[in-house]
Order: structure tokens, then sequence, then C-alpha cells
């Protein structure tokens, strides 16, 4: 595919940026009225299945974790998401862009992930609304299969 064809399915799917393939099995936890609706479809168009909620369970190849500052504890939120995942697959956590209601700083993002024991590996738009950071387990803590 060449780049101009990759930034086309940017704009008409905001979930291209987020590296889903088909077939993957996505969780979604923290989903309201407020996530952003292009966002979970895309999600659902790529990967070709429907996002699974919070009842679901086996393992996930990924979690999109919504997540606005009155939501509770970040960190422990985001120790739930992993529980739920492989080793080294992604949490997209969505938060609610600067100057919206819910907006998490940054610096409490990256002290949560650290404490849960993610690193997060890259930011995105993922909407109107929301910022997308990706968090991963750091492949040097991970001691192998359970």
């Amino acid at each position: 595919m060449s780049a101009t064809a990759d930034h086309a399915e940017e704009r008409t799917n905001p979930a291209a940026r987020l590296g889903f393939q088909p077939g993957q099995v996505v969780q979604e936890l923290g989903y309201d009225d407020d996530a952003e609706q292009a966002l979970r479809e895309g999600i659902e168009a790529i990967t070709g299945q429907e996002l699974v909620g919070e009842d679901y369970d086996d393992m996930a190849d990924a979690v999109v974790l919504w997540f606005r500052e009155d939501d509770g504890d970040l960190t422990d939120a985001l120790v739930d998401a992993i529980t739920l995942i492989e080793d080294g697959a992604p949490v997209w956590l969505m938060t609610p862009k600067t100057g919206r209601d819910g907006y998490v700083e940054p610096s409490e993002i990256g002290e949560a992930a650290q404490t849960a024991g993610l690193a997060q590996t890259s930011t995105v738009n993922a909407g109107k609304d929301w910022t997308g950071n990706r968090l991963v387990t750091p492949k040097t803590a991970r001691t192998g299969k359970r």
C-alpha cells in the first residue's frame, strides 16, 4: 500500500493508526455514551469482530480503556486491564483531550502506567474529544508465559 493510501485510510478510519489486525479480540472497558463511536466502529471494521465488554471471560488480544478523571484510580484500572490480556499485548488508554470534561494530566498517565508495570509507546489523536495512549508491558519486565 502506498503512503498516500495509508493516509487516506487514516482519514476514513480513525482506528487505522492503532495497529489492530483482522481476527483480533479487543476488550473494551469504561465505555460510556461519550466514547468516540467512529473509533469503536473503526476497530470493529479492522478486526472484523465486535468489541467485547467487561464481562468477557477469556484472554483478549488488546484492551481499549476509556478513562476520565472522575472514573476512580487510573493505576487500578490499568492493573485490571492487563490481567485480561497476554504479556506484550497493548492497552489503549483513551482519555479526554485537554480542556474536555474528564481530562487526565499526562503526568498522571505516566505515573499510573509505570506503577502498573506498563510503558507508554505512542500517543495518537483518537477522535474529536479523545487522545489514545498505547501502553505495553516492557519486554525487559516479562518473565515468560504463564
